[in-house]
């Protein structure tokens, strides 16, 4: 059975202009996922085709998760109201304040007290330096 890689490739764009996600495209369009991504690998043309299809579609549905967004505001539905505000609002954004008060003279950490602060540290992903604290 040979099959026209050519109009594959064009009905599968097809349905990721209409739809970004691959899996359902490919169902609908007879191609086998390890297929799309063999000739993503192979064709750049074709990769780049996808990723400007995939980008559409995307921005479809951006379209239409936003105007549901507004119809909700416009229902008066708060957390729709909130959203809209801690994404689109300066004063309504997330906000982490620090403050502290360091005090003089500055004591030494303890080895308990580094280990502490370089876990914490490690947490937040800024990796452990032995030089960053030492008791």
């Amino acid at each position: 059975m040979s099959r026209n890689i050519s109009k594959d490739k064009a009905i599968l764009l097809t349905k990721l202009t209409k739809n970004p996600i691959v899996e359902i495209a490919c169902k609908q369009s007879g191609v086998p996922r390890s297929t799309y991504y063999r000739w993503r690998k192979e064709d750049e043309g074709f990769a780049d085709a996808c990723d400007e299809a995939v980008a559409h579609s995307s921005d479809l549905i951006n379209d239409l998760a936003e105007s549901q967004l507004i119809s909700a505001i416009k229902d008066k539905s708060m957390p729709a109201i909130t959203f809209w505000l801690k994404h689109h609002h300066k004063s309504y954004k997330t906000k982490v304040e620090v403050s502290a008060v360091v005090e003089q003279p500055q004591q030494e950490l303890t080895t308990e007290q580094a280990k502490a602060v370089n876990a914490a540290l490690a947490l937040m992903g800024l990796g452990v330096d032995h030089e960053r604290v030492e008791p």
